[in-house]
């Protein structure tokens, strides 16, 4: 089924990795572990994290799902699919994990772990060792860990979607998560996975033992996959997204309030440890529907910013948290106040993702590597006398490039 292009859910799937980006740059902030820390924590910066926390990841996994049922019906068969995901999908994260990420793992080393050799002779004879130095393994995928399930995860899709019970799955979609129950099933489900049988805090990022992550961000990705041929769900996320933003805002401010009263988590009771767990899950669904909601409402609209920020959210992805990590290594510890700091970490790393975008798309070897398109052959220029951009501009061709891109 070719589908018709939504834009509201390319500006949330902008608006998520944009949030991820703000997001990482807080965690040198908070108390948390992190590749790279300021000197001085700060315990109070845990609440606005919480903002996002609960349903960040969750959010991308859906809307990943749904850009990628977009792009099976543009494709020949099931197998396309699976090759142009692969190259897409693999590439990059290959490629990162040997070029982007060792910088953060030889900043994690030198700061927290007393390494004292220079990082080009980390990356020649340390970081492929296949094992492990100060408990961290190596090569590792760091924030790339995101891309190797999107890639997993959408094997499995596509090899229920090739079965012949695949046609009648979006019938069954439709009647499942139809009217209030698009709001309702999701959210109980996280609610009774992650707070109440596996009190899950964090996920691993391995693989092979992050099961209780794939029980949250594989039904994600699903759900966005079976969203996207969904008139009657879209419909009902539409019709409910207020109710849904009131509910999210309620557990964010009850989460809020139990880390004022207790900050750094030191509940006194199980009750207000349930309280915490609840909020924590109970915001999660609630404020992705809230915001699916509100891209079928507001947001279905062009602009002609969208095809440029839509071909470089990938690129973004793959570095930012790199230059996080490499700009805080350089600044931290030199008596920089801790708002002055963020804002340095934060102008420097939207800064560098947009170099690397900006370069990488103009190199043809390095597209593929940094998650774009190859480029194809470039036709010569020919004048023309009617006023219109010629085909061979090269503004003619980077404006078609990233319409070619947003899938």
């Amino acid at each position: 089924m070719v589908m018709e292009r939504h834009y509201g859910m390319d500006w949330l799937r902008i608006g998520a990795f944009a949030l991820l980006i703000v997001y990482h740059v807080g965690m040198v902030f908070v108390p948390w572990g992190f590749h790279v820390k300021t000197e001085h924590p700060l315990v109070w910066a845990e609440i606005p994290m919480f903002l996002t926390s609960p349903w960040r990841l969750t959010l991308l996994f859906v809307v990943s799902g749904y850009a990628s049922r977009a792009l099976i019906g543009k494709m020949p068969g099931i197998g396309a699919f699976l090759r142009q995901r692969s190259g897409r999908l693999l590439w990059p994260l290959l490629f990162g994990m040997a070029v982007v990420v060792p910088p953060q793992t030889w900043v994690e080393l030198t700061t927290q772990h007393g390494y004292t050799s220079g990082y080009l002779h980390f990356w020649l004879t340390d970081y492929f060792r296949f094992g492990t130095l100060a408990g961290i393994v190596m090569p590792t995928w760091n924030h790339l860990w995101f891309v190797a399930y999107l890639w997993v995860y959408t094997l499995v899709v596509a090899g229920v979607a090739a079965l012949p019970v695949g046609a009648r799955a979006q019938a069954w979609f439709d009647r499942a998560f139809g009217g209030w129950r698009a709001l309702v099933l999701p959210a109980l489900y996280l609610v009774l996975l992650e707070a109440v049988v596996f009190h899950r805090i964090d996920d691993t990022h391995d693989l092979f033992r992050d099961g209780v992550a794939h029980l949250r961000y594989l039904p994600a990705f699903a759900f966005g996959f079976g969203l996207a041929g969904s008139r009657p769900v879209m419909a009902a996320l539409a019709r409910h997204w207020k109710a849904a933003a009131v509910v999210a805002i309620g557990c964010y401010a009850t989460l809020a309030g139990l880390l004022i009263a207790w900050p750094d988590f030191s509940f006194p009771g199980d009750a207000s440890v349930l309280a915490y767990r609840l909020a924590r899950h109970g915001e999660a669904w609630p404020a992705i529907a809230a915001l699916i909601g509100i891209a079928e409402t507001f947001w279905n609209r062009d602009s002609a910013w969208r095809p440029m920020l839509t071909e470089a959210v990938f690129p973004f992805y793959i570095i930012h948290q790199t230059v996080i990590v490499v700009v805080g290594y350089a600044i931290i510890g030199r008596g920089i106040a801790p708002g002055a700091e963020f804002a340095i970490l934060l102008a420097a790393t939207v800064a560098g993702c947009w170099a690397f975008y900006l370069i990488g798309r103009e190199i043809g070897w390095l597209r593929p590597l940094i998650g774009l398109r190859v480029a194809k052959a470039r036709a010569s220029a020919t004048p023309r006398g009617d006023g219109r951009l010629d085909p061979a501009d090269p503004r003619w061709r980077r404006d078609s490039r990233a319409r070619e891109d947003c899938a």
